[in-house]
């Protein structure tokens, strides 16, 4: 399954939040498709509404949508394995994981995703939760193809 991350805004050469995503991503074969969106200078709902048409128009194919979004599903790493496997077996061979930009996602994304999801209540920067989803999407599929990896 080919997994994408499509966010807006871009990582810096140097930031270390971009090492870490692809030491992640590195891991996993193939890699993870990193797609990154300008962010727009405009108010709120505008803005929110044209990064959502630049992540949409940037999904690949086909793929299976996935809002990341602070009002979303907590899950557990195996939760999210389970997700994956599911997205696997009905035949979806891409999955798209989207991080708005700093007002969040347009309510059009959240109507297109399959699922909604959250690293909880807390606001996470948004390079940062680009490795974090790295690592988590690394350990799912450690958790699935059932390699020591992940410890629970």
């Amino acid at each position: 399954m080919r997994l994408s991350i499509l966010a807006v805004g871009r990582f810096g050469a140097k930031d270390p939040e971009r090492l870490l995503f692809e030491t992640y991503s590195a891991r996993l074969k193939p890699a993870i498709e990193l797609v990154e969106v300008e962010e727009k200078r405009m108010a709120g709902a505008a803005r929110q509404k044209r990064e959502g048409e630049l992540l949409l128009a940037a999904v690949p194919p086909g793929a299976a949508i996935v809002a990341m979004d602070g009002r979303g599903e907590v899950l557990s790493s195996e939760a999210l394995a389970g997700k994956l496997e599911r997205f696997r077996d009905q035949g979806a061979g891409k999955v798209a994981f989207l991080i708005g930009g700093a007002d969040g996602h347009d309510e059009n994304i959240r109507k297109k995703a399959a699922f909604c999801y959250s690293f909880g209540p807390a606001t996470w920067p948004h390079l940062m939760v680009r490795a974090m989803l790295a690592e988590q999407l690394y350990r799912a599929a450690t958790i699935i193809d059932g390699h020591p990896y992940h410890r629970a």
